[in-house]
């Protein structure tokens, strides 16, 4: 079964409170992040998770229209920019201030519920 995303937030909480996990591990993740380039195509971190998950594509419905409408326009842009072979201007790649996790909390709230729904539908009752 694959790890949810309540279970990750809870690993990352872990390492950044702990200061040697910290000390290794933010550096890695920052060098990662750089040599991923996805803000040198002016995509945020959420935008590039797969929409093929019924959790994700709850949490994606629940998304303000502005939002949803912004993280299509990076989308596409991100699309034509790899289509052409280049990157946007240096202005316009993502900052890590601006990579916020904006669909995190519609993600663990999704799951949260799909939990609970899991839960109800499989409940015993024991009568004595």
């Amino acid at each position: 079964m694959p790890q949810s995303f309540t279970s990750i937030v809870k690993i990352g909480d872990y390492i950044l409170k702990s200061p040697a996990l910290s000390k290794v591990c933010v550096p890695v993740a920052q060098k990662f992040v750089n040599l991923a380039g996805y803000r040198k195509l002016g995509l945020r971190y959420n935008d590039l998770l797969s929409e093929e998950n019924p959790t994700l594509q709850t949490a994606l419905r629940r998304l303000p229209e502005d939002e949803s409408y912004s993280r299509n326009y990076r989308i596409i842009r991100a699309h034509q920019q790899e289509l052409t072979h280049h990157l946007l201007p240096r202005n316009e790649w993502v900052t890590a201030k601006d990579d916020a996790n904006y669909l995190l909390p519609y993600i663990l709230e999704a799951e949260a519920e799909a939990l609970e729904k899991d839960q109800l539908d499989h409940l015993e009752i024991k009568s004595n």
